[in-house]
């Protein structure tokens, strides 16, 4: 059995494959776990694994489930941390702990506002300049699931 995950990646309704797969070689990197919450905008097989360019996906440990009850009765540990740009609450004053759940909704709807409103506590933001719409998926991925291992002391050197 695998060591248990440092962190735990949830992509809510991803829709584009290549952002997922610059997201799963960023959970490679850090040995998280990568969770994927149907519907998908792409289809997960070896056809369009290639052509998102994750040839390294093999190295991977990842999961698909088929929605968010699905995802938390998988995952029933710590209350997860939401990453939304309306919320108020910096990523920067988050305390991660061993585990954490980070989830992230997809790229043109975010987060449903049900599971921003059942968690409100648990929302935080990347804070970026009003000009700047939003960041891309992978890299508010990256920022925050690095901020995490950094803080729990997990970060590969």
């Amino acid at each position: 059995m695998p060591d248990e995950p440092p962190v735990h990646i949830v992509l809510v309704h991803p829709e584009i494959p290549q952002n997922a797969g610059n997201i799963g070689r960023t959970c490679v990197a850090l040995g998280a776990k990568l969770w994927l919450v149907r519907p998908l905008g792409f289809r997960i097989d070896q056809r369009h694994l290639r052509r998102a360019g994750l040839d390294y996906w093999q190295h991977l440990e990842w999961e698909v489930v088929e929605d968010w009850t699905a995802l938390r009765r998988r995952l029933p540990g710590p209350a997860p941390w939401l990453f939304t740009k309306t919320a108020a609450r910096p990523y920067t004053t988050a305390v991660f702990h061993p585990g954490d759940v980070l989830v992230f909704g997809s790229e043109t709807q975010g987060l449903p506002p049900s599971l921003l409103q059942e968690d409100a506590d648990r929302c935080l933001r990347i804070p970026m300049r009003p000009e700047a719409r939003s960041l891309n998926l992978a890299c508010s991925v990256a920022i925050a699931a690095y901020e995490a291992m950094r803080q729990i002391g997990t970060a590969p050197s």
